[in-house]
């Protein structure tokens, strides 16, 4: 099984058979079981890969967000987290004053979504890329003012 690299059922092979010489199962579902316990611990390294591509800063939650006494609408919020505005090729943008969450709602929208917490539309397969970009209005601002060069005023250049 090592050298086969199937390190989900060599983890589990003792207690698998140790079980099911126990309760006296037949060959097949010892060999079901072993293959369940594959399946979880590939499960398990594809989110722990996922979440480290994703680079995300802290591990904030939805559920750690107390959407009373905000004026943050927590059905919009679940709904980004579905990711369902990927699949639509649409951006988010979250505006507010410092203190209001929007760090945490980002962070906790990117995870829901990076390891599949809330359903994922069924037309993102995990078939994209998907990237994110955080800034503050000052950084957006100090770019949209500083002086560009001659070639960046040509027609059809992006002005930010």
């Amino acid at each position: 099984m090592s050298s086969l690299k199937l390190y989900g059922m060599r983890s589990a092979y003792d207690e698998v058979m140790a079980s099911g010489i126990k309760r006296q199962h037949e060959p097949p579902r010892i060999i079901g079981d072993l293959l369940q316990s594959e399946i979880a611990e590939k499960q398990a390294r594809s989110i722990k890969y996922q979440m480290t591509i994703a680079k995300l800063p802290l591990a904030k939650d939805l559920d750690d967000f107390d959407f009373t006494g905000t004026p943050v609408n927590a059905g919009l919020v679940r709904e980004l987290a579905s990711g369902t505005f990927v699949a639509d090729q649409r951006n988010v943008v979250l505006v507010g004053g410092t203190g209001t969450g929007k760090s945490h709602l980002a962070i906790a929208i990117a995870r829901a979504f990076a390891i599949g917490l809330e359903p994922m539309a069924p037309s993102m397969a995990h078939s994209a890329t998907v990237r994110g970009v955080g800034s503050t209005m000052s950084s957006i601002w100090s770019t949209a003012l500083r002086p560009r060069p001659a070639a960046a005023s040509r027609a059809g250049s992006p002005i930010i």
